[in-house]
């Protein structure tokens, strides 16, 4: 099936309904589109109660729910797929098998959607970048409307009506959206690459894969109108200059001398000399060195997109962060308590611990996703007083605080190593949740973890 192909009166499979209205869009403007649909979802339906609300009364919408049926995707005319459902799936395997054409909802939505499009990826700092531009662009381009969505935020599907071909639309993409986006052939107007470090290896099967999927970003640019944005890295460099070659719309960007600074050079690195741009004296509301090469990122962009440095720069000192993100959710008896619980990787965790210039109390730990933990850990035995670990890879990242010289304990549960935590703090103190792991196993998301710790510490 063509990817902007009708699809009323057609058969579609929604694979995975999620906790947290995942596939509640999609279903929505399906059934707008007048298609018969299918979701279906392992998770039983008082699971799924939030998103089962949002659907439930759609038109031509059944629901099928704690378990897939495979006939269900063997006889479908399009079956829609979850971006968290892995390509061994049986069911997917099943409908591949039987002839029946699939995608996703960011390919539904990037085949039709009629705006230039800004999509950032990258293993750490994605999505404050994309909050970043989104705000900047929304506060210095007031003519041009800006949207913003895709693994952050909600489905942008039933705002095509409204995007107009002047607007912007600026997509967070995750390394699982972008294993599908081939499937049509795309890449964004403006790509923007933050970094590439690994994660999610049980899900693609090993590094290579996963680094495979982030480069999707640019896989199908034109040269002649697109522009590419990477952190001037050597891993970077080196792995644009093996892949694509010379690039005449290549800006790296990154901080020299605490400025936020980007260049636009090709992979043969010949520098163009009246290309380039600098943003002294830029202000943020937010800690850390990665937030200002956060902020290079989004100046660049704006830069690219004709925005002028200083309205950039104004818009950029408003920008108030994002939850879970390295955010200040307290300061009791002196001691501040710093939510990161979107640390979900280590090298996430050790960006944080670089960010704050305080003595440290630290939680550690959750889903074992293959990562190596041990920078983080060795990190946290010298910036961190006392660690708190749990989970799955609490014992490992405990052992190696100890090993390391650092204080370390285990703990059963959440609101032990909370309460462990405020034992421990003095004032002046920093107690910083960023557990360098996925939440899975303790709790549904790190929203869900983040929030626990911020009920908890202001208990």
């Amino acid at each position: 099936m063509n990817s902007v192909e009708s699809l009323h009166g057609r058969r579609v499979i929604v694979m995975g309904l999620g906790r947290f209205e995942g596939g509640v869009g999609v279903t929505r403007w399906l059934a707008e589109q007048g298609a018969s649909v299918v979701v279906t979802d392992r998770e039983p339906a008082e699971k799924l109660a939030a998103s089962v609300e949002q659907v439930r009364s759609l038109p031509n919408v059944t629901l099928r729910l704690g378990g897939h049926v495979e006939s269900d995707f063997t006889a479908a005319d399009l079956v829609v797929v979850n971006p968290a459902v892995p390509p061994n799936s049986p069911y997917l395997k099943a409908a591949i098998a039987a002839g029946v054409p699939f995608t996703t909802e960011i390919n539904l939505f990037v085949s039709r959607c009629p705006a230039a499009i800004v999509g950032i990826t990258g293993s750490v700092g994605k999505s404050t970048t994309t909050a970043m531009i989104g705000h900047v662009l929304e506060h210095a381009l007031p003519n041009r409307r800006t949207y913003v969505g895709g693994n952050l935020g909600k489905s942008l599907l039933d705002r095509l009506p409204e995007i107009g071909s002047g607007d912007i639309v600026v997509l967070e993409l995750s390394s699982f959206q972008l294993e599908r986006t081939p499937l049509v052939r795309w890449s964004p107007h403006v790509a923007v690459l933050t970094n590439i470090t690994p994660n999610h290896l049980d899900w693609h099967g090993g590094f290579a894969a996963y680094a495979a999927a982030k480069l999707n970003i640019v896989r199908f640019q034109d040269p002649s109108r697109d522009r590419i944005i990477i952190h001037d890295t050597p891993d970077l460099r080196e792995k644009f200059d093996h892949l694509f070659g010379d690039l005449s719309g290549l800006w790296r960007y990154g901080i020299k001398d605490r400025t936020a600074v980007a260049r636009r050079q090709s992979t043969a690195a010949v520098d163009c000399d009246d290309e380039r741009q600098s943003w002294p004296d830029t202000r943020l509301d937010l800690p850390g060195a990665h937030n200002l090469e956060n902020a290079a990122a989004a100046l660049t962009v704006a830069h690219v997109l004709g925005v002028a440095p200083d309205a950039a720069k104004a818009a950029l000192a408003g920008f108030p962060g994002l939850p879970h993100r390295l955010q200040r959710v307290a300061v009791r008896d002196g001691v501040t308590y710093y939510n990161d619980s979107k640390s979900t990787t280590p090298e996430a965790a050790v960006t944080a611990m670089h960010a704050i210039d305080a003595p440290l109390i630290m939680i550690l730990g959750g889903y074992d996703k293959g990562s190596d933990l041990s920078p983080a850990a060795r990190l946290a035995a010298k910036r961190a007083k006392f660690a708190a670990c749990l989970g799955k890879t609490g014992p490992t990242i405990a052992e190696t605080i100890q090993r390391e010289g650092g204080r370390a304990e285990l703990f059963d549960t959440f609101e032990a190593a909370v309460a462990a935590c405020r034992r421990e703090a003095r004032a002046g103190d920093v107690v910083l949740l960023s557990p360098a792991c996925a939440s899975w196993g303790m709790f549904e998301d790190y929203r869900q973890r983040g929030e626990a710790f911020t009920r908890l510490v202001n208990a």
